[in-house]
């Protein structure tokens, strides 16, 4: 119960939290300075989230050649670089992690 009960308090907390800002800059434009900032945003959010599966194995800094995450992760970043296509960059990043987990 209380697993429960945590988890709906956590869930009303981040929606007032959320539905506080939606609130707050519904009737008014954001200072050019929030609008700046925010641009920033998903790309940190998305560094935190995929740099440490890149860089870590086994809760230790692993920079190498066995690591095939990071070679499929700089293989990704090569082709979003050239083609800037999304889907076929996870499509290529994909492809060569497993193609290197089954080769290796």
């Amino acid at each position: 119960m209380t697993i429960w009960l945590t988890m709906i308090a956590a869930g009303l907390i981040t929606y007032t939290y959320r539905l506080s800002f939606i609130q707050l800059f519904s009737r008014r434009e954001a200072p050019e300075f929030v609008r700046r900032a925010l641009r920033f945003v998903p790309p940190a959010v998305l560094t935190a989230i995929i740099f440490p599966e890149l860089l870590m194995h086994d809760g230790s800094l692993n920079l190498s050649l066995h690591n095939f995450r990071l070679i499929a992760g700089v293989i990704a970043i090569l082709v979003a670089w050239r083609t800037k296509n999304v889907v076929l960059t996870i499509l290529v990043g994909m492809a060569a992690l497993l193609l290197l987990q089954w080769v290796f």
